[in-house]
C-alpha cells in the first residue's frame, strides 16, 4: 500500500537524481546486543588453528573494538546495507574525566543549568567535588553513560527543587553524602532499566 500526498500516489511522483559523490553518509546505532556475535566469533577464532587473537590479547572491557562487516550481517543487517558502508568503526565508551566534563563544563552543561533553575528561585546551589565524583561513578557502574547524567542529578535534586522555593532556605550544597541519601539502591536500578 503507498501513502498518498496531497491526492497523489507516490509511485507517480518524479525523483530527483542526487550526486552523492561529494556526500558522507554516516549509519550509526547502538546495536544492542552485538557483543554477544562479536564474543562468539571470537571464541570461535581462538579454538583453530588459525587463532588470530588469543583470550589474554582480548579487551573484555570494550569488545566493540573487534567488529567485522559478518558480525552486522549476523546481527541481522543485509548484505545490501553493509557493502554500501565501506568505513565500520566503534565509538570507546565514556570515561569518568570525559563523562564528569560534560556535567560540568559546557556553556549548557547539566550542573550549570541546575544552579540556574535554582537561581530563578532565589536559591545559590553548590555541588561538592565528591558529590560529582559520585555521580560520574554511579554512570560509569551502572552503565548509563552522559545520557544517565541528568537522570542522576534530576534523582538527586528533584526534592530541593520541589521544597526549597518558597522556604527560607536560600543555600544548598550537595555534598557527597546528601548524593549518596538521595541514590538509593532502588532508584538506581530504576535508573538503570530506563537507560
Amino acid at each position: 500500500m503507498c501513502r498518498q500526498k496531497e491526492g497523489v500516489n507516490i509511485r507517480d511522483q518524479k525523483f530527483i537524481e542526487v550526486n552523492t559523490e561529494n556526500i558522507l553518509f554516516i549509519a550509526g546505532g547502538a546495536f544492542d546486543g552485538i557483543e554477544r556475535v562479536i564474543s562468539k566469533r571470537l571464541n570461535m577464532q581462538a579454538l583453530g588453528y588459525s587463532a588470530a587473537m588469543s583470550e589474554d590479547v582480548v579487551d573484555k572491557d570494550n569488545i566493540l573494538q573487534y567488529i567485522i562487516p559478518k558480525d552486522l550481517k549476523d546481527f541481522g543487517l543485509i548484505p545490501e546495507i553493509i557493502g554500501r558502508l565501506p568505513v565500520l568503526t566503534h565509538m570507546d565508551p565514556l570515561d569518568a574525566k570525559t563523562l564528569r566534563a560534560i556535567l560540568t563544563e559546557p556553556k549548557n552543561a547539566i550542573i550549570k543549568q541546575y544552579k540556574k533553575l535554582f537561581t530563578m528561585d532565589g536559591i545559590e546551589l553548590s555541588i561538592t567535588d565528591g558529590a560529582l565524583d559520585y555521580i560520574v561513578g554511579k554512570a560509569i557502574e551502572y552503565k548509563l553513560g552522559a545520557g544517565g547524567l541528568r537522570s542522576l542529578c534530576e534523582e538527586i535534586l528533584t526534592d530541593a527543587m520541589f521544597e526549597l522555593p518558597g522556604s527560607d532556605i536560600k543555600k544548598i550544597n550537595v555534598s557527597k553524602s546528601y548524593a549518596e541519601q538521595k541514590l538509593v539502591k532502588s532508584t538506581l536500578k530504576k535508573l538503570k532499566a530506563v537507560s
